[in-house]
């Protein structure tokens, strides 16, 4: 589908662009001695902006980036987010070529602020005999005791049941009282928006559960508490019932992000409790209170599902990452179903159906989990996982050029931080840019993940659009007038199958788009679920029965890392209606938009620095994007 520019102009209005002022022709005629309201805008109470930000970054402030050489604070982070140039932790010169709108810096409870302790021969380090013994390894200030020291902080941290080694001391609570301070100074209502969070880092026999827990509120309120760590407990019950008693005492508001499913060994989305009780409805229902989206994407693999699991989906092999947890325990074909989202989307109508309520029932986000204190996610600015790792060619420092792990003579490094994503961001919907709009779109799930291009799309659900609704130049407030957004509920219509309106337009510096396409998954009258992926507009080709008439093609050229626009489409829109429609079955639609191939992180780097890239390791990538579900549920 190839938009004319009056389409190309409702798309950009309906997408959340400026467009130009209505002309007289379009305006309505005033009689004389009437008053006209001169912007229809402040009367307009939909979300009609889409801000993209980052619910998961880590500063010096967490131990497991100041022990590994990072060194940026929340401020910094805040600055580089805002578009400010910042010196990494290594001493490059890095600006994002965009500024965000919105920022969670979400360090680890554990034992926050350590580094800054050990770094500041803070006295809290002196005040019992583990804070004595770490600051003594940590003394010498090199990439050797900074590893010993990390070491010693991740013992406890492992071991089930140990005790909060600086419990005792005020480590936390003064280093909360700086991290809330700095979120404080930087949030700019209107401009820039910076929310409180921290990230609760359960990891039950060495197992990923963590959530990063963020707040709506100020400083004034989140000061009332000191963060809850994996020391004080490892059930994600306990972590809710805190959520409670913070509301309850404070009036104030929480939500929790669980994260990084595909470590967490078939635990994430498991049939039983932590404690190994079957799931329940109040169990459900509590988990969709406090959990209303999940990060589907992010550095460390993409969750939302697996070629083992969607063998007919063309374009699930992406950035998957079948490594074991912490611990011990390997990764097992049986534990898959439980660690990806659309599987766990799939089995929560299962649920819903079994026991009354669905306790998988989230919206879709994406954000970067770095531990730089520098929330990269474009490809050509990736700056790695860990500061230990970020791209440099300081012949002081070392040898070889440091290229997220890419080191020629580290094969065992390559393994790991090669396969690393350049991911990801998290796009809400909402009204104005303020830590209430950004957190109400995150509890309402009307918000969507990409892998770090910065794609806008819009969807909407209802009975009564029609193929003509797609050019309006009030998309929005006939879709909302209409129908639901992503992350919405739909009822049944007298049996009458749902009508679908899906927008899709290109990152303005990024690549065109290849393909928009519709996930369904049901529940079928055994008690099983089916999912099928529909294609429903394509890039330069012709949209066939069996979906787009072949593959975009590819234009990257490895040896330059670089790519042309002169295949998909900047702007992709349809209309759609589920063709195997039955209006018995529970069921849930989510929008995926594909961009044509770029150049992927590693392949920038190999230019960059003048070395070949490791056997095996892609060259490019088709970024994406993900919405949250819409659901739909028989009468």
């Amino acid at each position: 589908m190839k938009p004319n520019l009056v389409l190309l102009k409702t798309l950009l209005i309906g997408l959340g662009c400026s467009a130009s002022a209505q002309t007289s022709q379009d305006a309505p005629f005033i009689a004389a001695g009437e008053v006209a309201d001169y912007s229809p805008y402040p009367d307009q109470n939909f979300p009609n902006q889409v801000f993209f930000g980052d619910t998961h970054l880590h500063t010096a402030y967490s131990a497991d980036a100041g022990l590994a050489l990072a060194t940026k604070t929340p401020d910094e982070a805040y600055a580089f987010a805002k578009g400010e140039t910042v010196v990494s932790s290594l001493g490059v010169p890095a600006r994002l070529q965009r500024p965000l709108d919105w920022l969670v810096v979400a360090d680890h409870a554990e034992n926050l602020g350590l580094p800054i302790a050990l770094e500041t021969n803070d006295p809290v380090m002196q005040e019992n005999e583990w804070g004595r013994e770490l600051a003594e390894l940590y003394a010498p200030k090199t990439i050797e005791s900074a590893r010993a020291t990390y070491a010693a902080w991740f013992t406890p941290v492992l071991t089930p049941g140990a005790p909060d080694p600086m419990g005792e001391t005020n480590l936390v609570s003064s280093y909360w009282q700086k991290y809330t301070e700095a979120a404080e100074r930087h949030n700019l209502p209107g401009t820039f928006t910076a929310l409180i969070g921290f990230e609760w880092t359960t990891a039950p026999d060495g197992n990923n559960l963590h959530r990063n827990v963020i707040f709506r509120d100020g400083k004034d309120l989140a000061d009332t508490i000191v963060p809850l760590s994996a020391f004080d407990t490892n059930d994600v019950e306990d972590l809710w019932e805190w959520m409670q008693v913070y509301e309850d005492d404070t009036g104030g508001r929480l939500l929790a992000i669980p994260h990084n499913g595909n470590l967490s060994n078939g635990l994430m989305f498991d049939d039983v409790t932590l404690s190994g009780e079957p799931l329940s409805v109040d169990y459900a229902e509590r988990r969709q209170r406090w959990e209303p989206i999940y990060e589907v994407t992010q550095m460390k693999g993409d969750g939302e599902t697996h070629p083992m699991l969607s063998p007919d989906d063309a374009f699930a092999d992406f950035a998957t990452w079948d490594k074991g947890s912490f611990g011990p325990e390997l990764k097992t074909p049986e534990m898959l179903p439980r660690e990806y989202a659309r599987e766990a989307l799939k089995r929560g109508l299962a649920y819903e159906d079994g026991i009354g309520a669905n306790p998988f029932k989230f919206g879709m986000i994406g954000s970067t989990d770095s531990h730089t204190g520098l929330s990269t996610a474009q490809e050509n600015n990736f700056f790695g996982k860990v500061s230990a790792l970020e791209p440099t060619n300081d012949p002081i420092r070392y040898e070889e050029p440091i290229t997220g792990g890419l080191t020629p003579d580290d094969p065992a490094d390559d393994i790991v931080a090669g396969q690393t994503m350049a991911a990801g961001i998290a796009a809400v919907w909402a009204r104005e840019n303020t830590r209430e709009d950004v957190w109400d779109a995150l509890k309402r799930k009307e918000v969507y993940a990409t892998t770090g291009t910065r794609i806008r799309v819009r969807v909407f659900a209802g009975y009564d659009f029609e193929e003509a609704d797609l050019p309006r130049s009030d998309f929005a407030a006939h879709g909302y007038e209409n129908g639901v957004p992503m992350g919405g509920d739909l009822m049944s219509s007298e049996g009458s199958a749902p009508n679908f309106l899906i927008r899709a337009l290109r990152d303005p510096d990024g690549a065109n788009l290849d393909r928009v396409q519709v996930v369904k998954g049901w529940l079928n009258a055994d008690g099983s679920t089916s999912e099928r992926v529909y294609d429903v507009a394509c890039g330069g080709r012709d949209l066939l029965a069996d979906g787009c008439d072949g593959l975009v093609g590819n234009t990257v050229d490895p040896q330059t890392a670089t790519w042309t626009n002169d295949i998909g489409e900047p702007i992709l829109a349809a209309y759609w209606q589920d063709p195997e429609f039955d209006p018995a079955q529970k069921a849930f639609y989510y929008v995926r938009v594909l961009e044509i191939p770029t150049p992927r992180w590693t392949t920038y780097d190999s230019v960059v620095f003048g070395f070949d890239l490791p056997e095996g390791t892609p060259t490019d990538l088709q970024e994406r994007a993900y919405t949250s579900p819409i659901w739909y549920t028989p009468s």
